[in-house]
């Protein structure tokens, strides 16, 4: 059935009148009157009317289908690794045991189900789930040898990005970035993390004395995806990647077995922030927030170029006429503040940020934010109480192989996209190059100031920029990160500023 002068009728509708039956309710057909599964998709997509601050209830304004599960699962796994990686640097450098990683991952579980449903699933369908803010980790010891305290580092986090939000200054950079920018950002990311996994699966391979299982199953999932590809059907490579890289390796000899067992985790936050149970650290003092305010500023300076790319990328998978449904950066930012700050009171080892191992197979999917949102909460509550899944979930041929099919990837193939056409190589050649001087932040924020002048990129655009959006903005956005970058002393080659910060 062709439903293209349904279409064509509600988009000459849109800029006057408003039908009464623009509702999604109303506007939603069944799958079998389309030719093709992507025609319903794309139709899901495009009748969907989310609202703000309002409730959104499933089957009157979404729908869940079967390809909300692969973001959900792809999401699940992402969350276990990454507060996983988070809690065990912590817990090594303040000599906590294996027993407080395990539970207080379970109890994170449970907190971000809880603000999932909330926000990403009720109130703010648009706000991109709150996920891990993965770059931090390399950064924590050094905050913990400065003396810094968990629960400050997060409340401050959660205060700037509520400014952050409130202030819309999130979706300001977003409009300050060029293609060129945006693409270069999406290439360095999607190429070093890549590269990291592949390392990864390798040095487990080496440890259990099998390195042949790391290339077999990594061969074994190209040819995969390839067929994928050809056939259309990318949005199923999660899935089936993780569980042909899991039985090849299980196949091939690799160990492997089920350790959580079920339980629930200590929901007291007192208990978590005691000075003999969880942390043992106590609460914070005056001097714990002086300590980490530099770190709270860099981390909340470096959302934009992270919201920007899931945000970017989800705008190039979705067809036409789906403005309503993409991603909003000030609600994420909002969303994500709230739970930080309420994850660090109760005792939590999560740092938030756009939580891109759902976001991503969620677009590459076709799917809205908040159906696959209920079944990621749904799916943590089930892994932090049941226990087994957080077993296969951090198992290396599974994880990595998730992360490379499911964000890395795909965001490798949305940066070649978005660099395809214009001036915008030069800007994305910057980008990687100042990325890999630095990091994606530093990198994103000089090329923008570069851009923006017109230096390298489109001089047109440049031109049609105010002396604000030209130079003064991105101006003062480098200097603020790298200034905050050159104080704790991630500056390759330059001591940090700060005595307190050298190591």
């Amino acid at each position: 059935m062709n439903t293209t002068p349904h279409n064509e009728a509600q988009a000459k509708k849109r800029p006057g009148e408003k039908a009464v039956s623009d509702s999604y309710e109303n506007l939603h057909k069944p799958s079998s009157e389309f030719e093709s599964r992507d025609e319903y998709l794309e139709h899901e997509l495009q009748i969907m009317q989310p609202k703000r601050w309002r409730p959104n209830v499933p089957f009157r304004d979404y729908r869940f289908e079967f390809e909300d599960t692969i973001p959900a699962m792809a999401g699940t796994i992402g969350k276990v690794v990454m507060v996983g990686a988070i809690a065990a640097t912590f817990a090594g450098q303040l000599g906590l045991s294996d027993a407080f990683i395990l539970e207080n991952v379970r109890y994170e579980l449970l907190i971000v189900s809880f603000f999932i449903i909330l926000f990403s699933g009720f109130i703010l369908p648009t706000a991109n789930l709150a996920g891990t803010h993965g770059p931090l980790i390399p950064l924590i010891p050094i905050v913990v040898a400065a003396g810094g305290h968990p629960m400050a580092f997060g409340l401050l986090i959660g205060a700037f990005g509520l400014i952050l939000a409130f202030s819309k200054g999130g979706s300001l950079l977003a409009r300050l970035t060029s293609k060129g920018v945006c693409g270069g950002l999406l290439l360095y990311l999607g190429f070093i993390g890549t590269i990291s996994q592949v390392k990864k699966l390798f040095a487990w391979a080496e440890e259990i004395q099998m390195t042949h299982i790391a290339f077999i199953v990594i061969l074994a999932t190209i040819l995969l995806y390839a067929l994928l590809e050809h056939f259309k059907k990318r949005w199923l490579a999660v899935p089936l990647s993780c569980l042909l890289g899991g039985l090849t390796a299980f196949a091939l000899g690799a160990p492997f077995e089920f350790k959580t067992t079920p339980g629930l985790p200590n929901m007291n936050p007192m208990y978590w922030w005691g000075e003999n149970t969880g942390w043992m650290l106590g609460l914070p003092t005056l001097e714990s927030f002086i300590v980490v305010l530099p770190f709270a500023i860099l981390a909340v300076a470096m959302w934009s170029p992270d919201f920007l790319g899931h945000q970017v990328f989800q705008k190039i998978s979705y067809p036409q006429r789906t403005e309503k449904v993409q991603m909003n950066i000030d609600d994420t930012m909002l969303s994500a503040s709230v739970r930080q700050t309420f994850g660090s009171l109760l005792g939590g080892s999560n740092f938030t940020s756009s939580w891109g191992t759902y976001i991503v197979p969620a677009a590459i999917a076709k799917r809205p934010i908040p159906a696959g949102a209920i079944l990621t909460a749904l799916f943590c509550i089930v892994a932090g109480l049941w226990g087994y899944p957080m077993d296969l979930a951090i198992w290396q041929p599974v994880l990595c192989i998730a992360l490379i099919v499911g964000v890395f990837i795909p965001l490798l193939e949305a940066g070649m996209e978005m660099t395809r056409v214009g001036k915008t190589t030069q800007s994305a050649a910057i980008v990687v190059f100042a990325s890999t001087l630095v990091n994606p932040a530093f990198g994103w924020s000089l090329t923008m100031l570069l851009d923006n002048l017109g230096l390298i990129g489109c001089k047109e655009r440049s031109s049609e920029l105010t002396p604000m959006s030209r130079w003064i903005i991105p101006l003062i956005m480098f200097v603020v990160l790298t200034g905050v970058m050159a104080l704790v002393g991630l500056l390759p080659g330059i001591p940090a500023l700060m005595p307190s910060f050298r190591q």
